[in-house]
């Protein structure tokens, strides 16, 4: 049994590690800008969507415009008679519960009724009447102005 000749050949052998480099303390803006760039044209081309509500053909008035400070619960009744909360399309007996639901300061919140110029009549005034029998006490019939 040689010991010494063993040693040299199957013993451990040191290797040397080639030094990490440290940690780099940069902070790399390249993607962060790519990033917001991206979210900024998305939000570019969707914020005309989010204004966009129910089309209709308001009558026109000679009335001063509101001056409102929270965005009011809105009933749209299009010409073919149908009722709109907000943009979401409801039936005659969902109202009371849709508004009641919608409505943040109870009986007391505004309610906009707006009716196309070309819908009957009565059928504005039997939506009011729904809304007023609920219990909701500041309705109004929204218009637009002349000057437009």
């Amino acid at each position: 049994m040689a010991t010494g000749g063993g040693m040299a050949q199957g013993g451990r052998r040191r290797r040397r590690r080639a030094r990490r480099a440290g940690a780099i303390n940069e902070i790399n803006m390249t993607p962060f800008i790519d990033v917001m760039l991206v979210l900024l044209i998305v939000f570019m081309v969707a914020a005309p969507l989010l204004t966009a509500g129910v089309p209709l053909d308001l009558p026109r008035t000679a009335s001063a415009p509101l001056n409102i400070d929270q965005k009011p619960v809105t009933l749209s009744i299009d010409a073919k008679g149908r009722v709109f909360l907000a943009e979401s399309e409801i039936a005659d007996a969902d109202i009371v519960a849709q508004l009641t639901a919608a409505a943040k300061q109870g009986f007391e919140e505004r309610i906009f009724v707006r009716g196309d110029k070309a819908v009957d009549y009565g059928r504005v005034a039997q939506v009011m009447a729904v809304v007023t029998g609920a219990g909701f006490r500041r309705v109004a019939l929204v218009t637009e102005s002349e000057t437009r």
